[in-house]
């Protein structure tokens, strides 16, 4: 980019800065020259251009700024609106079909919520209809089908309002169907049986050369696709017939079903040939007249397969849309490591927050509608994008704060003989800031603060929050210094309390007192312990003798 060109482009944008803000800024300016053509590589030389327009446009007067602006005006690009709900779909026609098809080898995480809430949420702006198809083919030894995931799935759907009707369909339950498209197929010479080892058949595909199973006639294909169903597993495949000179070798005869001995955790060995997850989907996807498919952009070779497969077929395409990778940052998410540390007991099960399941998001006390608002804003990305988890935090934290009553936590602490104290016992006090008239009483008899406020603070006056102020002294002592709500620090303090702890986000407890008052809460009811973050009241234990309070951390 030539320096006359910087210099007219930071000029410009100087002075709508400096209009809008007061003062033009360096660092907005130079973001808006990418939008013109600038280069990263340029970004050292043209600095001292924009320094030196940014300069000039701040020293300039109000009126001559806005004058001057009027002539420049013209090279600066509009600030994009903010995109308002889901950009629209094509072809949507009166009623649209999406489905959504969970592998049911465990609880839904985060990520999944992301690609099966952006079905639902289409389902519902069009006045859809959702399919949920348990994709329960026969899997990998490393990723296997489990019994419960079936009921965990289901219910993390039902939590998040999924809408998908009173059927669910399973894939193990239409082995029959896909057999009948298999045959289809072989009778339109389109697919064929190989006995070819795989690396044997990499070395022709590698090479774009035929192997010589697929030269026997259909009939005589008919017969070898008999003869599979009783065949030793891994000894053969049925392989759709493509373009062996594709340019992408992963097009090339892929494969249609496999043999597999493992036993099916639901149908058990009922099977022996099982579809790939393309085969099943073309089928199934034409079966239930799917209108619309959207699903991620690592799926777009599914996407080509099935294509084939429906012309092939002879019927009609639905609309694809492929989303790109929505990386959540602050989330671990791995589905198969937490089945792993679910199977072994290292987690407490599926609700372990560290999972980032969605049952352990509800047992954290995320509301449902921050999950289904934190998908809609991500929206269908066709690009990969990186979203901080605390997006999720802010719009929840947006629902639940005018709910959440008010109590206090104190970990590490101290109790504080207060002198020249008042003579009351007691206090009301308000269970949230926004609903005065809603009160509850708090013995004040004994003060308790945390130890690294005493600390920090002593020799100092302090405000007990809703109390009274103190002079903090040795000896854990604090001086009655008047009720009047100066302009003084603010901590919090508690009174009658019951042992508590909080289980934070990566599975450690946080130990210390609670606000007496917790006894009032139902089990999932969220509050805000102040000062320090909202939690889920999750259930009482007994423990060497004393009733304790368990909390789940919400977020901060």
């Amino acid at each position: 980019m030539e320096d006359k060109e910087v210099s007219k482009y930071a000029k410009s944008y100087a002075l709508r800065n400096a209009i809008e803000y007061g003062k033009a800024d360096s660092g907005k300016i130079l973001p808006k020259l990418f939008q013109h053509g600038l280069g990263k590589n340029e970004i050292k030389k043209v600095m001292p251009l924009i320094s030196k327009e940014v300069k000039e446009v701040n020293a300039m007067s109000v009126a001559d700024r806005k004058k001057l602006y009027g002539l420049f005006k013209k090279n600066v690009v509009a600030p994009q609106k903010k995109r308002e709900g889901l950009p629209e779909l094509d072809n949507v026609g009166k009623r649209p079909v999406f489905r959504i098809a969970p592998y049911p080898n465990g609880a839904l995480h985060i990520g999944h919520a992301k690609a099966f809430l952006i079905n639902a949420l289409y389902a519902e702006k069009y006045g859809g209809r959702i399919v949920l198809m348990m994709d329960d083919t026969i899997g990998s030894e490393k990723k296997q089908v489990e019994l419960d995931a079936y009921d965990l799935i289901k219910n993390d759907l039902d939590w998040l309002k999924v809408n998908y009707g009173k059927k669910i369909y399973y894939k193990s339950d239409r082995l029959s169907l896909y057999y009948s498209y298999a045959l289809k197929l072989i009778k339109k010479e389109k697919a064929y049986v190989c006995h070819c080892s795989q690396a044997n058949f990499k070395k022709l595909k590698d090479a774009g050369k035929e192997c010589a199973c697929r030269q026997f006639p259909s009939a005589e294909q008919k017969k070898r696709w008999k003869a599979m169903f009783s065949a030793k597993e891994g000894s053969q495949v049925l392989r759709i017939k493509t373009d062996m000179q594709h340019p992408n070798p992963a097009f090339r005869d892929r494969v249609l079903f496999k043999i597999s001995d493992r036993k099916h955790a639901r149908v058990e060995e009922k099977y022996r040939v099982w579809p790939t997850l393309e085969m099943s989907w073309a089928v199934d996807d034409h079966e239930l007249k799917i209108t619309h498919i959207i699903r991620g952009s690592d799926l777009r070779m599914e996407t080509d397969m099935e294509r084939y497969i429906w012309n092939v077929l002879g019927v009609k395409s639905p609309e694809i849309y492929h989303t790109g990778i929505a990386r959540i940052t602050g989330a671990k998410v791995s589905k198969s490591k937490s089945s792993e540390e679910v199977k072994s007991g290292e987690y407490i099960g599926w609700s372990d927050p560290r999972t980032w399941s969605i049952q352990s998001l509800h047992r954290r006390g995320i509301n449902q509608k921050a999950v289904r608002e934190f998908v809609k804003e991500i929206g269908l990305n066709k690009q990969d994008t990186t979203v901080p988890i605390d997006n999720l935090y802010a719009i929840n934290r947006r629902i639940v704060d005018a709910k959440a009553d008010r109590y206090s936590f104190l970990e590490k602490h101290v109790e504080i003989k207060v002198e020249k104290r008042p003579e009351y016992k007691s206090i009301t006090v308000p269970y949230h800031p926004d609903k005065p008239d809603k009160k509850r009483v708090v013995d004040v008899s004994k003060i308790f603060i945390s130890k690294k406020d005493y600390l920090e603070n002593l020799g100092n006056e302090v405000r007990l929050i809703g109390l009274y102020n103190i002079t903090l002294k040795k000896g854990n002592k604090g001086e009655f210094t008047g009720e009047e709500n100066k302009q003084i620090k603010k901590i919090n303090w508690v009174g009658s309390h019951v042992p508590g702890r909080i289980l934070t986000v990566d599975g450690k407890w946080i130990n210390g007192l609670v606000d007496s008052g917790v006894s009032e809460l139902n089990p999932g009811q969220v509050i805000q312990f102040e000062r320090l973050a909202f939690c889920s009241f999750d259930r009482i234990v007994k423990e060497k003798g004393k009733t304790v309070y368990e909390f789940w951390l919400t977020h901060r």
